[in-house]
């Protein structure tokens, strides 16, 4: 079977140069190549008939047809998707989910029904005056005008997201399209009609709480987690239990594993694979899920036809159905995570398994008590062996795309899988069975809440530790850390046939990570003033910190990560968990917004903000929230000075009327000659009146007011206080921030700009 590993993986190398290094005509140019050396190789091997020019065949003929591949389907797909980006007129599409419904638009996953060439899948964007979702379900036809326009960025950026999901255009439609029912919904989307009614079902069973995580379990469908307890599995290293994996096609088989005896390996194939199928349709035939599901079919086939079951084979077999159907999947972030982490668990493991138990061999004995000691010894090295080999090939990854390190992930993974297992066992057959069976599926759901229960205290428990997870770009000593334990594993692999006793480099890693862990916190809370503006996207939250003091000038944004999470991830790496003071220019959500998270998290010992906008929800939900808290609100209604550490901070009162910009308050940091001004939202008008109010002095830096509106930042507050830096907290958005006239304007002041969504976190110190 190593002969289908032979040409698949080679085949999935090609897709994957093709898809990241090679534009298209190099794609055609390179499979010319690979396919004259595969002749080459043809012809050689018939003359000698070798094993090893068969492979090398193989090998070659894999490599050329994934080139040749990928840049047929880019052809036949993108290129056609590019023809029809820009134009605009009457779209007609199936729906092939259901709607989702955003902050200000309706989406639907649809297929676009072009009838001067193929179909593609387009995700079409609507926004109803009334905010009422329209009866949508999969298989209706919408029909609307709309422009279309390539699904190849995300925020302003480059994104190969959607084309991973076979998506590659976006529509959006002039109103609300007009939708025609499906007289019958056909076939292939009977899938999402199971998942709407499981979701049905796990919301009549299970408790609010319970119900989000059992409908994520069990579909992939995060839709009712709350934002912070997936911040807080993600803290914990374990955002992978609430995206279905290969980890939960596993257990789906323990189902018929328990009720049919394992010498009858037929049997167990027979039940098991129609399983896995309709558990792969049931979550959307994810690139994960895919993968875990072929692989289990494979091997659970290969024994019941007395075939020997091979695990790379069936590894890259999966790999080669995934990319025959899509070969954009390659960019998929959780398919190379997925394939990553098994690939770890099949190198790693299994010898840490050999070793550990060669070390402290099991106690033989057939009583009870000892085969459940027994079990439960392999059930947790499992654990640990499996949960070490897959984060060992899938940190680098991770640190790539997320910047961020879970140290408490092997802990939490040890602590939770048990919980894990048992929920699925429980959560899978209650919603299945919940519309047919009430009564069983309430037993089961009774069951399942103490579990659940405890897997929440858990993960809240260990998120809350100051050094659970760390973000490189607040520990950036952390990245050194990472570097020196893969080299103590490269030293380990490379004279793995020495006598290396295993605790010299366990204490060597687990020394320096003290070491980066306490060099990184000194970094952060040395003496001195540190300004840190941090990228939260279109929004803006300055941290500032002063020998261990710590204060938050907003906390809103509009980027993918809740802004709250940002600061907290940097407070929590300076290894604090209090934040002093938090500052509201005012009650905007690109400047507040993620308040809430941030105090669910930090303990917040005073608050100050504005007394405007009375009728603003945000401003209730935070002042309610601060009272839960037990954190101090303190009403800004005239200039008030703060110690901060051996900084001084001045808040100046409302200078402006007419709206939550011109209504907020300004902030300047203070420590020895070094001033920093901070002037939230507040326009030209407003500017002139803090420099005639405020006493401002020539300052070092100035936080550019409104993201760098061309109606900020002027001539006027620029000539008075003389900035010799500048910080533009910015991203993606659709007003034109920074202006081009902001900038000119620096420029001219003489001031070295930086701006977030170039640079992105920026940090100023001032020494004492």
């Amino acid at each position: 079977m190593r002969k289908l590993a032979s040409f698949a993986l080679p085949f999935g190398a090609g897709v994957f140069l093709a898809v990241y290094l090679l534009p298209r005509p190099v794609r055609l140019a390179g499979a010319v190549v690979c396919a004259l050396i595969w002749a080459i190789c043809l012809l050689r091997w018939r003359r000698q008939g070798e094993d090893k020019r068969l492979r090398l065949v193989l090998c070659a003929a894999g490599l050329a047809l994934g080139l040749l591949w990928s840049w047929g389907y880019d052809m036949c797909t993108v290129y056609r998707a590019e023809q029809l980006a820009g134009t605009e007129g009457t779209v007609t599409a199936q729906a092939t989910d259901w709607p989702e419904v955003g902050e200000s638009s309706i989406s639907v996953e649809a297929r676009l029904l072009n009838p001067d060439g193929p179909d593609f899948k387009v995700i079409l964007y609507f926004y109803p005056d009334d905010g009422e979702v329209p009866d949508i379900k999969p298989g209706d036809t919408l029909t609307c005008t709309a422009r279309l326009k390539l699904a190849d960025t995300i925020a302003g950026e480059k994104s190969g997201y959607y084309y991973a999901k076979g998506v590659f255009l976006t529509a959006s439609a002039q109103g609300v399209p007009a939708v025609t029912p499906a007289e019958a919904v056909p076939l292939k989307y009977w899938p999402a009609l199971w998942r709407r009614a499981m979701g049905e079902h796990i919301a009549e069973l299970f408790p609010d709480e319970t119900a989000g995580l059992a409908l994520a379990l069990t579909t992939g469908d995060r839709s009712g987690l709350t934002g912070g307890f997936y911040t807080a599995l993600k803290r914990c290293g374990l955002a992978h239990v609430v995206a279905v994996s290969g980890m939960h096609t596993s257990i789906a088989v323990l189902l018929p594993a328990m009720l049919v005896r394992r010498r009858r390996r037929r049997l167990m194939a027979a039940v098991s694979i129609p399983l896995v199928l309709a558990f792969m349709a049931l979550t959307g035939f994810v690139p994960s899920v895919v993968r875990a599901g072929v692989m289990q079919i494979l091997l659970l086939l290969g024994p019941a036809l007395s075939r020997e079951g091979d695990t790379v084979t069936a590894l890259s077999f999966s790999l080669l159905l995934l990319l025959l159907q899509n070969p954009n999947a390659a960019m998929d972030v959780g398919l190379q995570l997925s394939y990553l982490s098994v690939v770890g668990i099949l190198t790693i493991s299994g010898r840490l398994n050999e070793k550990f138990f060669h070390r402290f061999p099991l106690k033989k004995g057939k009583t009870l008590p000892r085969k459940l000691y027994n079990s439960a010894v392999r059930f947790l090295t499992g654990c640990v062996t499996m949960s070490l080999g897959a984060t060992a090939f899938t940190t680098p990854l991770t640190v790539w795309y997320f910047g961020t390190v879970s140290l408490v992930s092997p802990l939490a993974n040890l602590l939770t899988l048990w919980a894990v297992t048992l929920l699925f066992l429980l959560c899978l057959p209650a919603a299945a069975l919940g519309g047919v069976l009430p009564v069983v599926g309430g037993v089961l759901a009774a069951l399942a809440e103490p579990v659940s229960w405890m897997f929440h205290r858990i993960v809240y428990g260990l998120s809350s530790l100051p050094f659970a997870s760390v973000s490189l770009e607040a520990g950036r000593y952390l990245l050194f850390w990472i570097l020196f334990v893969y080299a103590v594993i490269g030293v380990c692999v490379l004279f793995r046939k020495e006598k290396l006793r295993p605790l010299v480099p366990v204490c060597c890693c687990t020394v320096t990570l003290a070491a980066a862990l306490m060099f990184n916190m000194l970094s952060l809370r040395g003496g001195g003033l540190t300004v840190t503006v941090l990228d939260v996207g279109q929004g803006q939250s300055v941290l500032l910190a002063a020998r261990g003091r710590t204060a938050l000038v907003d906390c809103g944004g509009t980027g993918g990560e809740d802004p709250g999470d940002i600061a907290a991830d940097y407070v929590q790496a300076m290894g604090r968990s209090t934040l002093d003071l938090l500052v509201l220019t005012h009650y905007h959500d690109d400047h507040a917004c993620g308040v809430p998270e941030l105090m669910e998290r930090l303990d917040v010992a005073a608050l100050a903000v504005p007394d405007v906008e009375p009728e603003n929800p945000l401003r209730a939900e935070i002042l309610a929230l601060a009272e839960e808290k037990g954190t101090e609100i303190v009403f800004i209604e005239e200039d008030t000075a703060v110690e901060l550490g051996g900084a001084s901070l001045t808040l100046y009162a409302p200078l402006g009327t007419g709206g939550g910009n011109e209504e907020g308050l300004s902030v300047l940091a203070t420590l020895g000659d070094f001033d920093a001004l901070i002037t939230g939202d507040m326009n030209a008008a407003v500017e002139q009146r803090l420099i005639k109010y405020g006493n401002l002095p020539d300052i070092e830096l100035l936080v550019a007011g409104h993201h760098g509106s061309k109606y900020s930042t002027s001539a006027e507050l620029l000539e008075t206080v003389m900035p010799e830096y500048a910080v533009i907290s910015v991203g993606y958005n659709s007003y034109g921030h920074p202006a081009p006239e902001t900038l000119d304007r620096l420029e001219q002041a003489g001031c070295a700009v930086w701006r977030t969504d170039l640079q992105g976190t920026v940090t100023v110190r001032a020494a004492d």
